[in-house]
């Protein structure tokens, strides 16, 4: 008997703690199938393609659900991507400029180039164009966030005494990103990691870096992706 009541007293809260903790599970498990939706909508169907319907059908949710969360199929691609790129876009920090450089600029082009949300970015920039609240969203929500991380080797170059305090980070950042959106989204040029290694190598030129050239250096050929 004491046992029995032990039992239902202890069972008496446990449907609310399951209900509470399943809710947000199926909640969370659902936004990601939206975006992964969303996503994959866009690489088969363009963005003209892509539908608050069409993502809820593939998503496997009701069209409400999405609406829950998201007001527009663009507010769904955005948080996609954002999610996408802070995940995929963070330097690495070797404690050492040149390999950090490297590698994060190789990773950023090949984010942009070979990955479903890099073709979501694109789609993006050219909705952008023509819905400046939307442009400014995607300002504030990937352009101003990624220009934090991309200044982060820099910044901790700095602090290493690598870089001299008083260097212009924000132009140097534009020499070394700009080009890659460049060709990404003006010349479709190949942006490969011969290409990305020698911004970091003419940076690493202007900044008096020791070092300049060494590692790279017989990559430059190659073609490597």
């Amino acid at each position: 008997m004491g046992r029995g009541n032990t039992a239902a007293a202890a069972a008496g809260p446990e449907p609310a703690e399951r209900h509470h903790g399943n809710r947000h599970g199926r909640s969370e498990q659902a936004r990601q199938a939206v975006l992964e939706a969303a996503d994959d909508l866009l690489v088969e169907k363009g963005f003209t393609g892509v539908t608050i319907e069409g993502i809820a059908a593939r998503a496997g949710v009701a069209k409400q659900t999405v609406y829950r969360w998201w007001k527009t199929k663009t507010d769904v691609l955005l948080d996609a991507f954002l999610q996408d790129a802070a995940k995929a876009l963070n330097p690495p920090d070797h404690g050492d400029l040149g390999p950090d450089l490297r590698a994060h600029l190789h990773q950023l082009a090949l984010f942009l180039t070979r990955s479903d949300a890099g073709a979501v970015f694109t789609a993006l920039i050219g909705h952008a164009q023509h819905d400046p609240a939307f442009a400014a969203a995607l300002r504030a929500g990937y352009l101003d966030e990624q220009r934090r991380r991309d200044l982060l080797p820099l910044e901790r170059a700095v602090e290493r005494g690598q870089l001299p305090a008083g260097l212009d980070m924000a132009a140097e950042i534009d020499q070394l990103v700009g080009p890659v959106y460049h060709r990404v989204l003006v010349t479709a040029e190949p942006v490969d990691q011969a290409f990305t290694d020698r911004l970091v190598e003419a940076f690493l030129h202007r900044a008096g870096v020791a070092g300049a050239g060494v590692a790279g250096a017989g990559e430059a050929g190659s073609g490597r992706p």
